[in-house]
């Protein structure tokens, strides 16, 4: 009877360490999937860092040839996200398929680059097209999902910024700045406001989104 007592600790520090082992952000990545990239920061007001996973699918027959004659890989990106709970990361929110490829066609234009940030206890999801201006999708960890509370685009002809639409919708406002100065040169601009109230139901959740691409914000 002692041998089976002092054994029995043993093997629940064991299962318990084992447990711990397996909570790194890597064990959370799905079968055909690879990460893509790795962000850390404060999710949910712990003061810990939290993990956001971006992943990518590793499908072969998503390998394709393009226009100019050049194998690219079209496989679609995921998102992971992880709190951290000091014995290691804990499933928050998933969405495997949201993001298109890196390599997607984006016909006369260069397709937009997509990058992460985590700040103030928020996930920034943040679409740059350079000389044309960029939008941004604010998310926050509320009512055990990540939604979708603001978004920001700027339209733009090369140094000149000639439209901004804010939305926030926890508040259901949408602000628009229209650039009014035609002879702007870039900094000079003049910029005309247009405050509305918007009509939604619920908010969006991060893992209910199919498609970025197919997003529309202005429709509100």
């Amino acid at each position: 009877m002692k041998t089976k007592l002092c054994i029995l600790p043993l093997l629940l520090l064991c299962f318990l360490g084992c447990k711990a082992q397996d909570q790194v952000p890597s064990d959370f990545i799905p079968k055909g999937y690879v990460e893509f990239e790795k962000y850390f920061g404060d999710l949910n007001k712990d003061g810990l860092k939290d993990c956001v996973l971006i992943i990518k699918k590793t499908d072969t027959t998503n390998i394709v040839t393009n226009r100019f004659n050049k194998k690219v890989d079209r496989n679609r990106r995921g998102i992971v996200v992880l709190f951290n709970n000091e014995g290691g990361f804990e499933l928050a929110d998933k969405n495997y398929t949201c993001f298109s490829s890196e390599n997607e066609d984006g016909g006369v234009y260069f397709p937009p680059e997509l990058w992460f940030k985590i700040e103030n206890e928020k996930l920034y999801i943040h679409y740059g097209h350079g000389r044309y201006g960029y939008w941004e999708y604010t998310f926050r960890y509320q009512n055990s999902n990540f939604e979708l509370i603001g978004f920001d685009s700027s339209s733009n002809r090369g140094p000149i910024t000639m439209r901004e639409t804010s939305i926030n919708f926890l508040t259901k406002r949408k602000l628009v700045k229209e650039n009014i100065n035609e002879n702007a040169e870039g900094g000079d601009e003049e910029f005309e406001e247009t405050w509305n109230t918007i009509k939604i139901d619920s908010l969006i959740k991060l893992s209910e989104i199919k498609d970025f691409d197919e997003l529309d914000m202005y429709g509100y």
